[in-house]
């Protein structure tokens, strides 16, 4: 049986027991495509995973392809350290995979076209459309669209417009007077995406690209209109976020200001078209410079964002059921009794679980110390914030109060850099103290710091966490978090923000494993107490959570644990580097992906059996960036209970037979064995 691209693409991206990132990558978006055709998610979920999936790929072109083409060009037989590909190999064989994904993508809309379709709510194009709707339609055109339009045709005075990113435009090839002409129309993001026809049981929506392309000739009048064709490109967002810190001239937030601005004028990495057949397309591709094989035929559309808003257009019961069920996470009875947070966490650790608990008693700890006079500082790190922040509000506060507050905020968090900024000017403005980063590395931790004194005596809490301090994600991405009054962790806490004022990474902190410098060595050497208990006789054991896996020197510490036969269980949501169960070499792993309702986002890193358990919760996953690239930390949890606690959560997400994929040696991902009983390990957290 011939072999197709998307399988000789796949031998290619495995050598040994490694898997190429960008491969592993694509894998996992495989993934969440599954979820929006799998029956067990209600019909209005599955519609999200598809736009989610749509969503995951245009940011990886920008962001990823985007990296690969600039490699191509600085350094193009320089290989990636596992597969040993060049930026031109990996380039052809994502080309190859993700042209299979279109297809299956625009394979797994016209499934839920259908079901939604029986459901109640129709997703018309121009042909599906009688007279009268036709007509309905078109007066809506020329009053409500056509002034939101931008057109142009190319001429001499008029030459070829530059596509914005991730922006739709028509293109039409018109004729008038014997001369043919290249039409460009834009509709304004203003204008509504679906124009609901009539009010009847039935809804029924037209999406404005079919009105465009239904309607274009009303536009471009005195033309004909002899084809058309919708088209998308994306360009490269991969930046470099670099500077020279010996610059104290230039405020750090202007310089990243004008590089976000430098986004919508980098290169096109991909063109989208409805129809790759049309002279169109060959005459976009010679404009643009782009080869073929980087133009990608989707007959629906470009993205799937109306597709979130689907629910709004039916009756609320009946929205309901095609939903999850609506949740809050719980705050514990003794939390809400406590008559002060403070002396609460003084007394004993808290352990929050997202989205399963809420945030808001981490919110309200940090009201309460912006009012108490004890608290002298508190100091956080900020990587992504939801759009009103109440972290940020509280934040402000404690400075109307008086308390000394520091903001570490990453300005180089990709997509979130604009948001960080108007934040960063909020908070500076109710008198903040704030620090862009330190060096040219990116803050990542999640880390507060509130120092209190009371007589004579200096007290600390800290919170420690694996997500961001968003209240919209914390409500959506399962993260971890600790709030404790660990003197220790204290101290190890103010001198962590002492470091970043000063640019320090050198140093050895207490309790905190610290990246650059000191996290990759910690759990290096756990893995090595493990490796070192099997070669003696003893059980070697490790479980691990992340969200990605690529560095090489932590894999290959993997490879040599599992050869001494220490027992290796990995969970791992998106990329995998390390190919398990490779006979004599990786058979003592084994690596499984839970993609479900929640995005699973925790980082546990657990070493031991029960006798002798460390284990640590860490913003960073084991990527080479978190590890040498970023500043990181990993924190132990050393209150027992919430240690068992942790470890019962990696077990049921062990267990889950439902949603979790399994890696197998082949470098396909399966369901899990079926057990006697079916376990949704998320579902089963939320009863519980």
């Amino acid at each position: 049986m011939k072999e197709n691209a998307a399988e000789k693409a796949k031998k290619k991206f495995i050598r040994d027991i490694y898997v190429n990132r960008e491969y592993s990558w694509l894998q996992f978006n495989k993934r969440v495509l599954d979820q929006a055709s799998d029956a067990t998610n209600p019909l209005l979920e599955r519609c999200k995973f598809l736009s989610i999936f749509a969503s995951n790929t245009d940011e990886f072109f920008m962001v990823r392809v985007g990296s690969l083409y600039n490699e191509m060009l600085s350094g193009p037989n320089v290989t990636d350290n596992k597969t040993q590909l060049t930026p031109a190999k990996q380039l052809a064989g994502i080309m190859a995979v993700v042209r299979k994904q279109y297809k299956n993508r625009a394979s797994v809309y016209v499934k839920l076209r259908g079901e939604l379709s029986k459901a109640g709510l129709r997703i018309l194009t121009g042909e599906d459309l009688t007279p009268r709707q036709k007509e309905e339609c078109k007066k809506y055109f020329v009053s409500r669209v056509v002034p939101l339009l931008s057109l142009m045709v190319l001429d001499a005075k008029h030459p070829m417009i530059r596509f914005e990113n991730k922006k739709n435009y028509l293109l039409c090839d018109l004729e008038k007077d014997g001369r043919g002409m290249i039409g460009v129309m834009y509709v304004n993001p203003a204008a509504d995406r679906l124009y609901r026809i009539g009010y009847g049981n039935k809804v029924k929506l037209v999406p404005v690209e079919e009105l465009l392309k239904t309607f274009c000739g009303l536009a471009f009048s005195g033309y004909t209109v002899r084809r058309k064709m919708m088209l998308r490109v994306t360009r490269n967002a991969d930046f470099d976020t670099r500077v020279d810190d010996t610059d104290v001239e230039h405020d750090f937030s202007e310089i990243m200001k004008k590089k976000i601005e430098s986004r919508a004028r980098m290169g096109v990495v991909r063109l989208e078209v409805d129809d790759m057949s049309s002279p169109l397309c060959a005459f976009v591709l010679n404009q643009l410079n782009l080869d073929s094989s980087h133009c990608f035929e989707e007959p629906h559309f470009f993205d799937y964002k109306f597709f979130f808003s689907l629910g709004n257009y039916f009756p609320e019961e009946q929205a309901a059921q095609l939903r999850y069920p609506p949740f809050r996470g719980k705050i514990a009875e003794e939390l809400k009794e406590a008559g002060s947070l403070i002396e609460y966490v003084r007394n004993r650790d808290v352990y929050l679980s997202y989205p399963y608990d809420s945030m808001t008693p981490l919110i309200e700890l940090l009201d309460e110390c912006s009012k108490d006079s004890r608290v002298l500082s508190i100091k956080i790190t900020i990587y992504r914030l939801a759009g009103h922040s109440r972290i940020v509000d509280a934040l402000c506060r404690a400075c109307e109060h008086g308390k000394q507050v520091t903001v570490v905020i990453e300005l180089c968090a990709r997509f979130d850099e604009e948001n960080n900024l108007h934040f960063a000017a909020k908070l500076q403005e109710a008198g903040c103290t704030i620090i862009y980063g330190m060096e040219n590395y990116k803050v990542h931790s999640k880390i507060i710091s509130i120092v209190l004194k009371e007589g004579e005596e200096i007290g600390y809490i800290t919170h420690l966490g694996t997500g961001n301090y968003n209240e919209s994600t914390a409500r959506q991405y399962t993260d971890l978090n600790i709030i404790t009054a660990d003197r220790k962790i204290g101290e190890d806490a103010v001198a962590f923000f002492r470091n970043i004022a000063i640019c320090n990474t050198d140093h050895v902190y207490q309790k905190l494993l610290v990246a650059p410098e000191t996290l990759k060595p910690g759990l290096l050497a756990l893995v090595e107490r493990e490796i070192e208990k099997a070669k003696n006789g003893g059980r070697g054991e490790i479980v691990a959570k992340m969200n990605s896996l690529t560095d090489k020197t932590i894999i290959d510490k993997f490879v040599e644990a599992s050869r001494a036969g220490v027992r290796i269980r990995l969970i791992i949501r998106g990329i995998c580097c390390l190919l398990p169960g490779v006979p004599g070499k990786t058979e003592n792993i084994t690596v499984r992906s839970v993609v479900g309702r929640f995005l699973e986002h925790s980082r546990v890193y657990c070493f031991g059996g029960e006798e002798d358990r460390v284990l640590y919760i860490s913003s960073a996953d084991l990527m080479t960036r978190n590890t040498d690239k970023r500043v990181e930390i990993a924190a132990p949890v050393e209150d027992k209970e919430i240690a068992e606690k942790i470890f019962e959560y990696l077990t049921v997400m062990l267990a889950d037979n439902v949603k979790a994929r399994e890696l197998c040696p082949d470098g396909k991902y399966r369901p899990a064995a079926a057990g006697e009983v079916a376990l949704d390990a998320q579902e089963y957290l939320l009863r519980s």
